[in-house]
């Protein structure tokens, strides 16, 4: 059955847009759990435009399921991770010109520092993964580098969902799924992904977690937080191969 990750960056985007103290991640967080969510996500940007340090301290020091923290693979990030040693990290790129993460990391150009840069954390317990486009090559590349899991960006399948394209980026995300595995890696999701498109995600044989934040929150404006996230899982259990 696939779990659930839930992303509470754009519950931390809402407080900066007044720049206070509400809504608070760390609720938010706790209502999550109360809702059967698997995991929390959080992105801790080298601007700190949403989550902050402050964030990130407490959720590692009260949730009861497990933390996972994305982050830009820099030497700031890491010390922070090894401090707090989350449940997992997942490296992705980062712009500080864009709203949100658009596109994987080009492991294959990082192939050789990536392995450096896991090794502390890896020696530390934290299981890594590296946020990746459905790419074969990007696939194989990840595996060299020891990491345990890998992300797949579903943004481009998001994005065509309901299209004519639709059927080559999901084949894009099953082929680079089923490769992974072969190459002893376990597989996650994310990026886009909503009510709709989610159902055919969690078909694909060996998807263990999607990681899912902008839909949630935005339902939760209509329903609340535990029942977006409380419908969320419903199609993961019910859907799920």
């Amino acid at each position: 059955m696939v779990t659930l990750g839930v992303n509470i960056d754009h519950v931390a985007t809402i407080r900066q847009a007044r720049g206070g103290v509400e809504p608070d991640p760390v609720l938010a967080a706790a209502i999550v759990e109360l809702a059967s969510g698997d995991a929390i996500t959080v992105h801790l940007r080298e601007d700190r435009r949403h989550i902050n340090d402050r964030d990130v301290k407490i959720l590692s020091q009260t949730i009861k399921t497990r933390l996972n923290l994305e982050m830009a693979a820099t030497e700031e990030m890491q010390k922070i991770a090894l401090e707090i040693k989350p449940y997992s990290v997942t490296l992705v790129p980062e712009k500080r010109q864009e709203l949100t993460t658009e596109g994987g990391l080009d492991v294959v150009k990082q192939k050789e520092y990536l392995k450096e840069y896991l090794k502390p954390l890896l020696n530390a317990g934290i299981i890594v993964s590296l946020f990746i486009d459905p790419d074969l090559e990007q696939v194989k590349a990840s595996a060299e580098t020891k990491a345990q899991f890998i992300e797949l960006h579903t943004g481009q399948y998001a994005e065509s969902f309901d299209t004519s394209t639709e059927d080559k980026t999901f084949n894009a995300l099953k082929e680079s799924t089923k490769l992974a595995q072969e190459l002893g890696l376990k597989v996650n999701a994310g990026h886009g992904l909503n009510y709709q498109n989610v159902k055919r995600i969690i078909s694909i044989p060996g998807m263990i977690e999607l990681n899912i934040g902008h839909s949630i929150v935005s339902r939760a404006v209509f329903v609340g937080l535990g029942q977006a996230v409380k419908d969320m899982k419903y199609l993961l259990d019910n859907f799920s191969n």
